[in-house]
């Protein structure tokens, strides 16, 4: 490193000044209204604490990390307890990147198995075990309690309502991207 800084610094401001810079194209930002800003910032916001304080609670219970719990349920609640991977993948939270690791955890601890597609030798199901089952249904106390005292109690039936309706709108419109 200090090789390249007394390289840098022992051009004179002529080699400084011909030699070519990279640069990349920078996209003009567009406009956004102040309250949907702030509405974006609130969302992340309030995403990253209510999670963060979700796998908090989690861990002190001892009980299975959220990301877990959140692939468990998307399972649980999937047609014959089972979505492809790829499908799994656009229902949690997890990056899909770190979705092949999380389910290789997963099959290892015996909560999910995967299962080849008949119909394409590359696909494969994720599938819901007992133990999966178990440990998802072992872990909700510890989640439904968290969801109220860090969400449900400051959001009313009629503020939920809108709530629910206007991020169902904003992600049915980005399955389409």
């Amino acid at each position: 490193m200090q090789l390249i800084s007394c390289k840098i610094f022992s051009m004179s401001n002529q080699e400084r000044a011909t030699r070519p810079r990279k640069t990349k194209a920078v996209a003009a930002a567009v406009p956004i209204p102040s309250d949907q800003h702030a509405a974006w910032y609130q969302l992340l916001r309030a995403h990253g604490k209510l999670l963060h304080g979700v796998e908090t609670r989690l861990h002190s219970d001892g009980q299975i990390p959220h990301h877990w719990y959140d692939v468990l349920v998307t399972l649980e609640k999937a047609p014959g307890q089972r979505l492809r991977l790829s499908e799994l993948a656009e229902h949690v939270v997890t990056s899909r990147s770190n979705l092949t690791r999380l389910v290789d955890r997963l099959e290892t601890e015996g909560f999910l198995r995967r299962e080849a597609c008949p119909d394409d030798r590359r696909g494969s199901y994720a599938v819901l075990t007992e133990a999966g089952a178990q440990a998802r249904l072992a872990a909700w106390p510890t989640v439904s309690k968290a969801i109220v005292e860090l969400f449900a109690t400051y959001v009313s039936n009629e503020e939920a309502i809108v709530i629910t309706q206007t991020l169902q709108r904003v992600a049915d419109a980005s399955d389409g991207t």
